[in-house]
């Protein structure tokens, strides 16, 4: 199945989270989308429940099924918690850190910038958004790339970098500098859900 490329809007109202980051989508209308969005007090059941938060952290991280499992399956060799080591996975690609570190205003902007050459990795041009960056690898923007409006635009309005990165907006350039702990992670997934549903 390819990546989602309908309306994230509408998306973000069904699974009632905003996948942008921004909370815009649920401001004037905080219910599903449809005819009867407003009324519904469906009552969800256990795999409806683990379904909708797999959806969620998917949608979230805009990665298709296949690379969501193959994580998961990843996470599942890795020493500790199963859920915890998998969303750690899914918050080292190297598209989420662009976005966490405030060169993009969303994952998809972030995947964009990514695509088309403009982000290095220790200098070297990656161009790959699932690659995984270990703690101590440098992020920084592409020389020819430095002037792009919607780069700039993006660190005068981030106001917010999270602990485990570090950013020199000067250089347009930060570190990953160790991997995140669960309470850094989004709060709104329950990633036990998640490991129930694929132990099925």
């Amino acid at each position: 199945m390819a990546r989602y490329t309908g309306p994230s809007w509408k998306l973000s109202r069904r699974l009632g989270i905003s996948l942008s980051g921004t909370g815009k989508e649920l401001e004037k209308r905080p219910y599903a989308p449809g005819q009867h969005g407003p009324n519904q007090r469906k009552k969800l059941s256990e795999y409806g429940l683990q379904l909708q938060e797999k959806q969620k952290l998917r949608h979230m991280y805009g990665v298709n099924e296949r690379q969501f499992r193959n994580t998961y399956v990843k996470a599942g060799k890795m020493p500790g918690k199963h859920g915890e080591n998998f969303m750690i996975l899914l918050e080292s690609r190297l598209d989420n850190l662009v976005y966490r570190l405030g060169l993009a205003r969303t994952r998809r902007q972030a995947r964009q910038l990514v695509n088309h050459g403009h982000i290095l990795v220790d200098g070297k041009r990656v161009d790959i958004p699932s690659y995984r960056v270990a703690p101590g690898q440098t992020i920084s923007v592409r020389e020819k790339s430095r002037n792009l409006s919607i780069i700039k635009e993006s660190v005068e309005v981030t106001n917010y970098v999270p602990d485990y990165v570090s950013f020199d907006a000067d250089k347009l350039e930060g570190t990953f500098t160790r991997l995140p702990e669960r309470s850094e992670l989004p709060a709104e997934i329950n990633e036990s859900f998640i490991v129930e549903f694929y132990s099925r």
